[in-house]
């Protein structure tokens, strides 16, 4: 019986200690992509957090202007080849992008200008990807109206950003200390905003203050509204088309690319670049 068992567990042992590791299934060449989170310079404030008007910077400012360029010769270390940006169809980025290579737009503040369309101009790539999408929670709204239905007033109810319990508390002096005032350079700023641990808080971020609302509406509105609009985005990022060649770069909101980071390390089917270790690069 004794020899049975031993037995068993010998073979079982073989049998896993022989097994590939998961990531030896997939061998499939994966393409880079690296993620850009930024704040949005010509500060719309659209965002839960606003940015009071003393602390706002101008990246037109010499100063900045300059700090600008060292993130965008930072950033072309990575050598990409297309780049995808936060904006709608209906943007029409790259009429936007025809202009800029004619000179024009070069003093809007928005990233997709200061950091996209310079990057695409100075590498000689011929458009953009504009990734941003509505959620399904915006199409039912427009479908059904808000005011229309009593089951989606009631679930939206509260729902505003607006919290002070202790965790909130916290997530406030938080993003109120990682402004740009606060760092000696632009792109210390960047790459304090794009790291792994800052990514995981602000990822966190969503899962309190109105993730909590009642007994799991705040649960359903993240995943209507939030993480749908991120699904999504990451699906029109698998629309643009690449090979194991390409080098993929996706400029968007750091609120975005929290969640992007989970979703393209995840993804069999791209290879995640750390925003810092371009330092390594020349």
């Amino acid at each position: 019986m004794k020899s049975s068992i031993l037995i068993a567990l010998l073979t079982a042992s073989a049998f896993l200690f022989g097994q590939k590791k998961p990531s030896e299934y997939f061998t499939n060449p994966k393409t880079k992509v690296l993620v850009v989170g930024t704040f949005h310079l010509d500060y719309p404030n659209q965002d839960a957090h606003k940015t009071e008007k003393k602390d706002q910077i101008d990246v037109l400012e010499p100063k900045r202007a300059a700090e600008i360029t060292e993130i965008v010769n930072y950033i072309k270390k990575f050598k990409p080849t297309k780049i995808a940006i936060e904006a709608h169809p209906d943007w029409n980025a790259n009429d936007k992008l025809k202009e800029y290579k004619e000179g024009k737009l070069r003093d809007q503040r928005d990233e997709r200008y200061q950091f996209a369309m310079r990057l695409a101009n100075e590498l000689n790539l011929p458009e953009l990807f504009s990734i941003d999408a509505r959620s399904v929670l915006d199409d039912y709204l427009e479908m059904f109206g808000k005011k229309d239905s009593l089951y989606f007033e009631n679930l939206l109810k509260d729902y505003d950003f607006l919290n002070d319990d202790a965790t909130s508390k916290q997530y406030n002096i938080f993003i109120k200390n990682t402004e740009p005032k606060n760092f000696r350079t632009l792109l210390d700023m960047f790459k304090y905003m794009n790291s792994k641990e800052y990514h995981q808080y602000e990822y966190g971020a969503y899962l309190t203050g109105d993730f909590k609302l009642r007994e799991h509406d705040g649960a359903d509105l993240l995943a209507l509204y939030w993480y749908n609009r991120n699904l999504r985005m990451f699906r029109k990022i698998q629309e643009i088309p690449t090979t194991s060649e390409d080098r993929l770069l996706v400029i968007a909101g750091n609120g975005h690319a929290s969640v992007f980071r989970q979703l393209f390390t995840f993804s069999p089917e791209y290879d995640y670049v750390e925003f810092s270790t371009l330092d390594q690069k020349k």
